[in-house]
């Protein structure tokens, strides 16, 4: 490969966990301060603005893969697949999924991908 290819594939790497970071950051900010799970499951704005985040995550995730399967990124399948059901399969996705997702797995996910952005 050539180096200016590979720069060019590191750029979209890296503007991918960006992306990834955005669509966390924006996931923090439409959930209910308090952390309700009621309050979210009657907030229908906001529940489709995080499964559209979630979208994006499991999105930016494939493309990274596809460039550089060696980047670590924990979880990553289930990322990809949770992205296609929300996309595909929409009908079977619940509240209950989305809201563990953001909840549980969120905080981990974030982590992983500031330390990722940080090593460029």
């Amino acid at each position: 490969m050539t180096g200016q290819k590979f720069k060019s594939m590191e750029k979209e790497v890296q503007t991918w966990l960006e992306d990834i970071n955005q669509a966390i950051e924006e996931i923090e900010s439409f959930l209910p301060t308090k952390r309700n799970f009621f309050e979210f499951q009657k907030d229908l704005k906001s529940k489709r603005a995080i499964e559209r985040n979630i979208e994006i995550i499991g999105e930016a995730v494939n493309r990274i893969l596809k460039v550089n399967n060696e980047i670590s990124i924990t979880n990553a399948r289930k990322i990809v697949d949770t992205r296609n059901r929300i996309s595909h399969g929409y009908s079977t996705i619940s509240d209950d999924i989305i809201w563990t997702i953001v909840t549980r797995d969120l905080k981990k996910l974030h982590k992983e991908i500031i330390q990722l952005i940080s090593e460029d």
